[in-house]
């Protein structure tokens, strides 16, 4: 739909973002060139995501984090996310299996009291944003989640419901790479 930009037109330090997530992980995700045709939009957009999603708190790990991600993704139909962060979800979780539970139905997925409070507050948040009252948010703290943390599960499902529709708006689709990711053993080095 939307041309993406050519690598060695980008600014300098978005060139070098590109470059380091591709020493880290081997290849660029396709997001990273679809949102960088608007530069400052893109560096707002991955400080964000950065901020919400790279941390551990006691009441939300960087697993439950991926956990919103796909559950909402999956209830905003984004190919995208749901299969990239699908991929970083079976990663975190250490479980080849709990993604795809997760897109299909996440209220049969193997998963924790405390984890299923939080999807139903944030699939509840993506999709009747307006019925998510007090009463409702009580549940995560029942569950132990600190006032950051529920602020956390709300940022999380707001900020992918922004970039669920990105992906839509460019027909962003997910790399091949991400489908293999976290479910087939890495090879042991062998000397």
């Amino acid at each position: 739909m939307f041309e993406v930009p050519a690598r060695d037109s980008l600014p300098d330090d978005l060139r070098a973002r590109l470059e380091q997530v591709e020493e880290k992980s081997g290849f660029v995700p396709n997001i990273f060139l679809s949102l960088a045709r608007r530069p400052a939009e893109w560096r707002a957009f991955f400080a964000y995501h950065d901020a919400l999603m790279d941390k551990d708190t006691p009441g939300l790990s960087t697993a439950d984090r991926e956990l919103v991600v796909v559950a909402t993704s999956a209830e905003n139909r984004c190919l995208y996310c749901v299969v990239a962060h699908g991929a970083i979800l079976r990663i975190r979780a250490r479980n080849p299996r709990l993604a795809d539970q997760v897109a299909t139905d996440w209220r049969k997925a193997e998963i924790d009291d405390r984890q299923r409070a939080v999807l139903e507050v944030a699939v509840r948040f993506t999709r009747e944003p307006w019925t998510v009252t007090p009463v409702v948010l009580e549940s995560l703290r029942a569950h132990g989640l600190s006032e950051d943390d529920i602020w956390d599960v709300g940022a999380i499902s707001a900020f992918f419901a922004m970039s669920n529709r990105l992906v839509h708006l460019t027909g962003t689709m997910p790399n091949e790479e991400f489908y293999l990711m976290g479910r087939v053993p890495k090879p042991k080095d062998v000397r």
